[in-house]
């Protein structure tokens, strides 16, 4: 028998269309750049059971059928990145009285371009032209990253069933922040949780009991200074899970570590928490729910210092400017980078339905001073929110000005630990050692406290044409 007898309507010299005997175990590259070229051209369909050029109906029997299913899908989930959007059937068909099976896979064109097949590390773009799958050409690859750009990652469909018993942890999530009340079927529905066939949009995968992969990872760690570079971490935590335990991680992470204290306001003690509770919370909701699940090898980074709490996703704002670091978290525009997760996140009642959730963060610190008061910095592959520890007294230090330990120089002033300081990661010309102090360019500057901190080897100097530089030996100081 061969293929046109049991298929109706099909296109035998289309390019869209393409046969394998078996999937051939020592070549996997030979027949995944097949799928992959479909989808990063006009889609296809692919034919496993069928021998090439002839048509001719190899198939296999019902167990072998589900077995050359499962490893299929198995190498492509390890291998194509995204993964396509296609459907898996079994076409039946008898021959001598025996029931036997063709496995047809219908490969759409992709919405996210284009798919990358990664074999032994080696990432590889194939098309599909002509009957044939060929590398791409740098003019193909660009025209479908330009089409893909906007395209979000957590509305793609997946190639996993719904099954409602593997989301307690969503409805436990939802109940909690919902006055115990149950997450309906219906609600999922209507946020097109599952498509018509009952498969799992990806932002749905990511709220599955099960789910353990990288996408979701989030590094939380502890440090004993004001910096990543030059202080010791206390702690380094790394966790993966569904989305609802991620954030519950990250709040007992950072609630179990926080300072407290206690303070006397109106003759009356107040207990107050190194960072709101509501604004923390609101901090990891924003970064779960704007992260770029396409960037693959990342995570949240949850960085505590000794004057603030940094939370980091990434990805830019999503269709957002790239800021530089402003106070002004109302002002802040960006759209929503994923659209289902978003969705569950306001059902679940955590997140608002329009807004950031940033002016509540603001709300939180309406007392605080400026040293106090949260910020937030972009750039085109991250973002930061900045909560600073209220119960650190002098706010948020300026990381890149640090604080020095050191024995008294000799004919020392009073100028000399904030000399060192400024010069400690920068070397520093002598106007603007000046401008940083407060002070004129004076003779007094430039000899009772710069060369008399040199000659007693605190600082280095150095001339690039005529300007004069000054560095703090790092041997000559300590780090608090």
């Amino acid at each position: 028998m061969y293929l046109e007898e049991i298929i109706g309507d099909l296109q035998l010299e289309s390019d869209k269309f393409e046969c394998k005997s078996v999937l051939n175990h020592d070549d996997v590259v030979g027949w995944l750049k097949s799928i992959a070229g479909f989808a990063n051209a006009g889609g296809g369909d692919f034919y496993i059971g069928v021998e090439d050029k002839t048509n001719k109906l190899i198939g296999f029997d019902r167990k072998s059928a589900d077995n050359e299913r499962n490893y299929f899908n198995n190498q492509v989930n390890e291998h194509l990145v995204p993964r396509p959007q296609m459907k898996l059937s079994f076409v039946r068909y008898e021959i001598n009285q025996s029931e036997r099976f063709i496995i047809k896979v219908s490969v759409d064109e992709s919405p996210i371009k284009p798919i990358i097949l990664k074999y032994k590390g080696i990432p590889s773009i194939f098309m599909r032209r002509d009957g044939f799958t060929n590398g791409a050409t740098y003019e193909e690859i660009i025209e479908m990253s330009v089409k893909s750009k906007n395209t979000q990652y957590d509305v793609l469909v997946s190639g996993t069933k719904y099954d409602a018993s593997k989301f307690s942890a969503l409805r436990a999530f939802y109940s909690e922040h919902n006055d115990g009340r149950e997450l309906k079927e219906k609600a999922l529905q209507s946020m097109g949780f599952y498509n018509a066939e009952g498969y799992l949009l990806n932002g749905a995968v990511l709220f599955s009991d099960d789910y353990s992969d990288k996408k979701t990872q989030v590094q939380c760690s502890v440090f004993s200074g004001f910096n990543k570079g030059s202080e010791r971490i206390v702690t380094i935590n790394r966790f993966s899970g569904n989305i609802t335990s991620v954030i519950n991680y990250i709040m007992d992470f950072v609630n179990q570590r926080m300072n407290h204290s206690v303070v006397k306001l109106d003759n009356a003690r107040k207990n107050v928490d190194a960072y709101p509770k509501r604004a923390l919370f609101e901090g990891v909701i924003n970064a779960v729910a704007h992260r770029d699940y396409f960037l693959d090898g990342t995570q949240i980074q949850i960085d505590m210092f000794k004057d603030r709490l940094e939370i980091s996703s990434p990805g830019g704002f999503y269709r957002g400017e790239k800021l530089g670091k402003t106070y002004d978290l109302s002002g802040v525009i960006s759209k929503r980078r994923n659209e289902l997760i978003s969705n569950v996140l306001v059902a679940c009642n955590v997140m608002e339905a329009a807004g950031t959730g940033f002016d509540k963060i603001t709300e939180e610190y309406m007392e605080a001073d400026l040293p106090h008061k949260p910020y937030i910095y972009s750039s085109s592959d991250h973002f930061t929110l900045v909560l600073p520890d209220l119960t650190y007294d002098r706010g948020v230090e300026d990381s890149s000005i640090p604080e020095l330990d050191y024995m008294p120089v000799p004919n020392g002033t009073e100028l000399d630990g904030k000399v060192l300081s400024f010069c400690y990661y920068k070397a520093r010309k002598v106007l603007e050692i000046a401008e940083y102090l407060g002070v004129s360019n004076s003779t007094y500057l430039r000899k009772k406290v710069l060369q008399n901190l040199e000659a007693n080897g605190y600082l280095e100097k150095s001339k690039v044409s005529r300007a004069v530089f000054y560095k703090t030996r790092a041997e000559a100081v300590a780090l608090r």
